[in-house]
């Protein structure tokens, strides 16, 4: 594993996801605005760290095979924690949880497959899915807030975001398949 300052802020997100759960457990005893505030705090600080993470390995050219795997995995298992924090706390709704989770984990075996094939270019990251990520970035720390915050409504809006978040994933997937399809299709024909 290549050691570098981009790796360690991926790893550091790999490690705030069970502090995150571990601020939900019932026996720590923590008051509801604290647990939401140190949960979005540590949410921010590691969608913070995703963008960093990217901009640090392009600029001190320290991008690596092992941080191009590591990275949207580290993304997609806060998300995936916080969204399980969500539900358990009612500010979710589990089919808004179940398609955001569910897209990501098919266009992980998606990109997976098309790469094995050589073709992963047909598949690679579109600004549809940075919109996508940007929204469910927006409204995750929202939700984990969850109440009034300089006069905005942060569950109301944060539920509105998410709901969003679901439509772009769902839209991003169709766009992935799509461009995969051929691929998809002459793989079924065989």
């Amino acid at each position: 594993m290549p050691l570098s300052v981009p790796n360690l802020l991926t790893w550091l997100r790999v490690l705030a996801i069970p502090l995150l759960l571990l601020l939900y457990v019932p026996q720590l005893g923590l008051q509801a605005p604290l647990r939401d505030g140190l949960a979005t705090a540590l949410f921010v600080a590691a969608a913070v760290t995703d963008w960093v993470d990217g901009w640090l390995a392009r600029k001190l050219g320290q991008t690596s095979a092992f941080g191009a795997f590591l990275d949207p995995v580290a993304d997609k298992l806060i998300v995936a924690a916080a969204l399980v924090v969500l539900l358990s706390l009612e500010r979710v709704d589990p089919v808004v949880a179940l398609v955001i989770i569910g897209r990501e984990i098919t266009i992980s075996a998606l990109r997976e497959w098309m790469a094995s094939i050589g073709a992963r270019a047909n598949v690679a990251v579109h600004s549809l899915g940075k919109l996508k990520t940007a929204v469910q970035m927006t409204a995750i720390p929202m939700l984990l807030w969850g109440r009034p915050l300089l006069g905005v409504d942060c569950l109301r809006v944060g539920t509105w975001l998410v709901i969003a978040a679901a439509i772009l994933t769902v839209w991003s997937m169709m766009y992935y398949l799509r461009r995969a399809w051929p691929y998809l299709r002459d793989g079924m024909v065989r």
